[in-house]
């Protein structure tokens, strides 16, 4: 079996290192808190801008967003920054994806001044993408893994429906033919997601180490799991009808990976769990 090398904290410490949230800020426009509203509502139609920062004697001091603006001053709708509204250019990937849970935008400070903005919108950019599926797969890496170790002989087989066996092995024969495969030892590679969780789901020891409260709520974390890879990997949308769920898959994720790279269980050669409804 391959050593796995990487793990959730490698991950992090990757993005918090190579990635920060300049990598997907976007440039702060701003007026003049003197500006005509009508003028600035206008811009912000044209443009489909929410928010935009109002300046004083050339410094950012707080945005104003597109629905407040009426015929009155724009200086009598001004939102002041408070700390929550603020991260700084060189913060982690992470902290603008955690922030935007509760709040529609973030604002930048770069060399201590405001000067760009952080929306949902730019969850959808690379940087985002290659985090979560790189979350995934190394949680698929170590389901694999777990089901190796408790499976030595090959148990896990009798855990899977015959319909999604008959796939895995004529993947496997079609790997064979082109000689991508070694030995049959490396069946388990064949195995998809659905296959991995379903296998997990039904043994006692590996549903215990995942800390799912019930096989049912596995079922459902997964299922939402895989379709946000299948997004992902087909460069969809990954946000619409998904937030602030995308938050929370996220957060839950990197949880059940944390435990599940913990985890070293018994070998069972003999027995496995009924398959759970």
């Amino acid at each position: 079996m391959k050593h796995l090398k990487s793990t959730a904290n490698d991950l992090r410490r990757l993005f918090e290192r190579a990635i920060s949230i300049r990598e997907i800020a976007e440039k702060l426009v701003s007026f003049d808190v003197n500006c005509d509203a009508n003028s600035i509502r206008a811009f912000m139609d044209a443009h489909n801008y929410d928010a935009v920062g109002l300046r004083e004697d050339d410094v950012v001091i707080g945005y104003v967003r597109r629905e407040n603006l009426g015929p009155d001053p724009v200086r009598d709708h001004i939102c002041r920054f408070t700390e929550s509204d603020l991260v700084a250019e060189s913060d982690s990937l992470l902290t603008a994806f955690e922030a935007l849970r509760e709040r529609n935008e973030l604002f930048v400070t770069i060399l201590g001044k405001v000067g760009a903005i952080v929306t949902k919108g730019d969850l959808q950019k690379i940087p985002v993408r290659l985090w979560l599926f790189g979350i995934i797969s190394l949680i698929e890496m170590q389901m694999l893994r777990l089901i190796r170790e408790r499976f030595p002989d090959g148990a896990w087989k009798s855990l899977l429906p015959s319909a999604r066996f008959d796939a895995a092995k004529k993947l496997f024969d079609e790997r064979k033919r082109r000689n991508e495969e070694a030995s049959t030892s490396d069946f388990a590679d064949c195995l998809q997601i659905c296959d991995k969780a379903q296998i997990l789901l039904r043994d006692s020891e590996l549903l215990n180490a995942a800390n799912f409260p019930n096989s049912g709520t596995g079922k459902k974390f997964f299922s939402r799991l895989e379709s946000l890879r299948n997004d992902l990997a087909h460069a969809n949308d990954i946000l619409k009808g998904r937030w602030p769920e995308l938050a929370v898959i996220a957060e839950e994720s990197e949880g059940l990976l944390m435990r599940l790279e913990t985890c070293h269980p018994k070998s069972n050669l003999n027995t496995v769990m009924d398959a759970c409804s």
